[in-house]
């Protein structure tokens, strides 16, 4: 199996034998949604430059860093921007729904390889606002889904005049599986993002899922945790 550290750059899409490793961190940190923070030195970016059919999207290359802790899984995303597409009169304290049809950064995440079908979806906007579901990609109109909560953490920051927005996710682990997490744990994911006001929106996801549609979990990666 070719294993492909969190500290190696990913310009194309990951085959099916490829592992993301995820480096363990000792301490949870405040979340800053800035890559220079010194919790992410050191963390080199996966990078999502194509939509789900391959095809290159420019000026909206987007890195994407991650860690965990004892109880967290952390992700960061840096994502440069043409034009935002934003809802107003945002919250950041009560869950958004259908926040995805606006500028988001997704997570697709789940631990269970006998039923690749069910995983956790979670979502940030440039705004902060945030969304985390319980997804069986075999009934999506399951109305349980949105009723589900992760107890997870989001914190978001838009620098206009670099035209980059960052995205910070602090995921409980016990909301993605009910086993202990410990070097050597594998999952499985992707990650997404939406970006722009229609008929010009924009999209890029780290695999390629074939099609348009981003609930294609045969696609998703494995993912490793590690020391």
């Amino acid at each position: 199996m070719r294993i492909l550290p969190l500290l190696v750059l990913l310009a194309a899409p990951a085959a099916a034998e490829d592992l993301l490793q995820v480096k363990f961190a000792k301490s949870d940190p405040a979340l800053s949604a800035d890559p220079a923070n010194s919790f992410w030195r050191g963390v080199t970016p996966i990078l999502a430059t194509r939509n789900n059919l391959g095809v290159e999207t420019p000026n909206h290359r987007t890195e994407i860093r991650a860690r965990w802790t004892k109880s967290n899984l952390y992700v960061l995303f840096t994502c440069p921007y043409e034009e935002l597409y934003l809802l107003p009169n945002p919250s950041t304290t009560t869950e958004t729904n259908k926040l995805w049809e606006h500028d988001v950064a997704e997570i697709f995440i789940g631990a269970d390889f006998d039923h690749i079908n069910r995983y956790r979806e979670v979502q940030v906007s440039p705004q902060g606002e945030w969304v985390d579901l319980d997804i069986d990609s075999n009934n999506m109109g399951n109305t349980g889904a949105l009723k589900w909560s992760s107890n997870m953490k989001t914190k978001a920051r838009i620098d206009e005049k670099a035209k980059v927005w960052y995205g910070e996710f602090q995921i409980p682990l016990t909301s993605i599986t009910d086993k202990a997490v410990k070097p050597g744990t594998k999952m499985r994911g992707n990650f997404y993002r939406f970006q722009g006001p229609p008929p010009n929106r924009k999209s890029v996801a780290w695999v390629q899922t074939g099609r348009a549609n981003n609930h294609t979990p045969e696609k998703f990666a494995p993912i490793q945790f590690v020391k």
